[in-house]
């Protein structure tokens, strides 16, 4: 399958059509990216040509991984599992998160040697239910699970920004944050990153979105060191340095869209592909095939 690629604004467009789109991840010369509610994993050149359906769900598909010996892992979200493609092409449960929380799992970042951090959501967003902290649960590469992180505002993006440094976006908690990993891939105590504002302190979310200054989703470092974010409540990604200082910033507004995810890749790892939709609520987006993967070039690489 072909897409063809339009630019717009300084964007190009290298999916389109889609309902919604989350993961982002550059692997083998090709970006992959989950679609929600097509329920399908893609891949595709970074000009967006060689679409392929790299996997199919009975669910919402999220977070993308690989294990050291290429297998891709793929968050099941409502299912609260990781699944595994094995190399014939089978999915199966790679591990079980659902004693973890019964909020959906969401974003993912699995590490050089395997091992997956995967974070909830802590409560649905689209009914809405009272605002609960949430976890992030570290599986190793065998599957077994366990709670990495604890009481976090609906943590969601994550990424390494040194080695030993994993960074967690906070998308209701005003904050990234840092945690030491240790060598069994455990995480030691939480501490700011970046702070954008104050923590929430109702359990209404119409309450706590007006006092949310940068909503966090998907996130990507540099090889500087920044932090590239995803804004979900603002049409924005913006590149932020340590202590939460903006950088960059990259506006989607003028194509109506909001932005919800990113990640570096391309050739030279100075191509930002950005995953955007209208908005992010779950009817809106299943019912109408609005979404688009946007790229555009910047100055620091992966």
């Amino acid at each position: 399958m072909t897409e063809s690629t339009t630019v717009v604004g300084g964007f190009t467009t290298v999916l389109k059509d889609r309902h919604f789109l989350e993961g982002p991840r550059w692997r083998d010369g090709r970006i992959w990216v989950s679609d929600f509610h097509a329920h399908e994993v893609l891949s595709a050149n970074a000009d967006g040509t060689d679409v392929r359906v790299e996997a199919e769900l009975n669910d919402l598909p999220s977070g993308l991984g690989w294990l050291p010996d290429g297998r891709l892992l793929v968050v099941s979200m409502a299912d609260r599992a990781v699944l595994r493609r094995e190399h014939s092409g089978e999915l199966v449960v790679h591990a079980d998160l659902s004693s973890f929380s019964d909020a959906d799992f969401n974003d993912m970042l699995v590490d050089a040697d395997g091992r997956a951090y995967v974070g909830s959501t802590g409560f649905d967003s689209n009914i809405p239910e009272p605002v609960r902290t949430a976890p992030v649960v570290l599986i190793q590469p065998d599957g077994s699970a366990s709670i990495a992180a604890d009481d976090l505002y609906m943590p969601n993006g994550m990424t390494m920004v040194t080695d030993g440094v994993l960074v967690v976006a906070e998308t209701l908690g005003n904050r990234l944050s840092a945690f030491d990993v240790a060598a069994d891939g455990t995480l030691g105590p939480r501490r700011d990153w970046a702070r954008f504002g104050s923590p929430p302190v109702s359990d209404d979310l119409m309450e706590v979105m007006p006092g949310v200054v940068v909503g966090s989703d998907g996130i990507v470092s540099d090889s500087e060191g920044a932090i590239w974010v995803a804004d979900a409540l603002k049409p924005r990604v913006i590149r932020v340095a340590e202590g939460g200082e903006i950088l960059q910033e990259i506006s989607t507004e003028a194509l109506g869209m909001g932005a919800y995810s990113c990640t570096l890749g391309g050739p030279d790892g100075r191509t930002l592909f950005i995953c955007a939709a209208p908005d992010f609520y779950y009817a809106a987006r299943a019912a109408a095939a609005e979404a688009v993967l946007l790229s555009v070039t910047v100055d620091v690489p992966a």
